[in-house]
Formats: C-alpha cells, structure tokens, sequence
C-alpha cells in the first residue's frame, strides 16, 4: 500500500475575501449620517399633521354660530379668529359674554385660559428652534394642536414639518369655518331657537376632553367644574370661571400632603 498523507485544513480567506463573500443583507445596517436611525418620512409627519388639522379645524363653524349667537357681529367673530386664534379662549369669552358677563371679565378669563400657550412656546422655541425673523409669526400658532404634534416627532425636521402643516391647516380652516358659522348664524336669525347656543360648550368640551390623559388632570377637571357650577348663582357672570382656575393648585397640594402622609406611614 502507498504512503497515505493526513489531509491538510482548508486555510481560512484572508479578512478582505470574507468581508466580500457576505452578502449584503446579512451585514448589520449603517445609521445614516445624514439624520437619526428612527428618523420619520416626510409624508408621514405631512398626512398625520393634516389630519389634526382638518379635524379640529372644522370646529371653527362651532365657533361662528356661538359667536353670533353671543351677540358678536360678523366681523367680530371672524376677527378674533384671525387675532386670538385659540379655540377655548374664544368660546370661554363668547359663552361669559352670552351669559351676560362684563365684557373686561369676559376678556379676562379668556386671557388667563390662553396663557398655557406661553409655556408651550417655551418647550417649542428649544425643539424648533426658528430664526428670529419667524418666531413673532410662529408664536401665533403655538396652541395645543400644533405643540402636540411638534412633540410627537422624533427629531427637530419632523417637529418643523409638523408644526407648520398642522399650523396653516388649522388657521385656515379654523377662520373659513368660523367665516360660514356666523354667515349661517345670521341667516338663521335667533340661534337659541335651533337649539345652536349648546353648539359652544359641546364644542369646547370635544376639545377639553383628549387632554384629559390622567387622574390629576381628570381631578382638577371635575373639581373646576363643581366650583363653576356652585358658584354661578352667587357671583356674577364670567367671575366663577376665573375662581375655578384655583381647581389647579388645590388638587396638587391635596395630592403633595397625600404624598408626605404615605411617607411618614413608610418610616
């Protein structure tokens, strides 16, 4: 018999032929320099922003037919859509006003209802990030709407495509609706006899009730609308929505000494 020899291993490729030898599906993904890994297409951010537009927008007839109903003309309610622009702050003045409130109180709740959007521009003035020469413009969209979708966005090209599509929606809308509500207000002459004077606080409630996500929110809710309630035969038109604001600091504080008691009972 011949001499057999032990059969040699099959050397290895060197590093490069592996490297060309894997497929190109099997390799692990490369994030894109050019924005993040989870980074939102554009077509998404534009069709979820028009969706929040044109279904909110679409409240704005609501308001039109409150309004002249109120007492407002034609030109007052279409120009506190184009000036205030901030749908509970325009129903808390025309519903005071209908209730015969005075038009200084009327103004003021309206006024301290609308401050939150100052603290939404403080979250959006870092996330968005405008230039200067835009922000006094941008500012008169910061409601909750468009700082809700802002929000929901995964990186600031999404937030700024969110907010300025949902923003023109929504203005558009808002003040074209607003423009046929009063039209058809007027037409239809005394809005209480159609049963319209509920179209604003049904209206108003359909845009308080999402933003009630959790029990503190939920809770100062109800207690502001006791407080409201228990007070309107006793103060004066406009005034008891003013004091249901406390609703506020008096369940957080409620909620804090609740908090300190649990800890006390812990050691």
């Amino acid at each position: 018999m011949g001499e057999q020899t032990a059969p040699t291993a099959p050397t290895a490729p060197p590093p490069a032929a592996q490297a060309e030898a894997v497929p190109d599906a099997a390799r692990p993904a490369v994030p894109d320099p050019a924005g993040p890994t989870g980074a939102k297409p554009d077509a998404a951010v534009v069709r979820d922003s028009l969706g929040v537009g044109v279904a909110v927008g679409l409240s704005g007839f609501a308001f039109g037919v409150t309004s002249v109903g109120a007492g407002l003309g034609l030109l007052q309610t279409c120009l506190l859509s184009l000036a205030v622009f901030t749908g509970a702050s325009q129903f808390a003045l025309v519903g005071a006003l209908a209730a015969g409130g005075n038009p200084f109180t009327a103004a003021a709740g309206a006024f301290f209802l609308g401050t939150r959007n100052a603290f939404y521009g403080l979250r959006l003035s870092q996330l968005l990030a405008v230039p200067r020469a835009v922000r006094p413009f941008a500012a008169h969209w910061v409601i909750d709407e468009t700082t809700a979708v802002s929000l929901a966005q995964p990186d600031r090209r999404a937030a700024r495509i969110g907010f300025a599509v949902t923003g023109l929606t929504l203005y558009v809308l808002w003040n074209l609706t607003t423009l046929l509500g009063a039209l058809g207000a007027e037409a239809i002459g005394d809005t209480d006899a159609w049963g319209l004077d509920a179209a604003g606080p049904a209206a108003f409630l359909a845009l308080l009730a999402p933003m009630l996500r959790t029990a503190t929110e939920r809770a100062v809710a109800l207690l502001a609308v006791v407080v409201g309630l228990g007070l309107l035969p006793v103060l004066p038109a406009g005034v008891p929505v003013l004091v249901a604001v406390l609703a506020a600091p008096a369940v957080l504080w409620a909620q804090g000494r609740r908090r300190e008691a649990g800890k006390g009972e812990a050691r």
